[in-house]
């Protein structure tokens, strides 16, 4: 028997952080992240496969920064300034 979960998580949300999993693979840059992503796609292929705790915030957070910087943006940068 597995004890329950103590983190909110549902099904659909472990399902959209693996559909974009293959491009943060693809993105990685840090020893870490190249790592942490081979690691949760060989462990995800497993049958009731869900994120441990620790595992679930890091994934949200390489997820979310797919969309907060553009490809080659650096990420330093809030916004590009515009000298006249």
């Amino acid at each position: 028997m597995t004890p329950p979960q103590t983190f909110p998580l549902r099904p659909s949300e472990v399902e959209r952080l693996l559909f974009h999993w293959p491009v943060v693979m693809h993105r990685a840059t840090t020893d870490f992240t190249r790592g942490f992503s081979a690691s949760i796609a060989k462990a995800s292929r497993r049958r009731g496969w869900t994120p441990s705790p620790k595992q679930l915030p890091i994934m949200r957070e390489l997820v979310s920064d797919l969309f907060a910087y553009a490809p080659g943006q650096d990420q330093e940068d809030d916004f590009a300034l515009i000298e006249s």
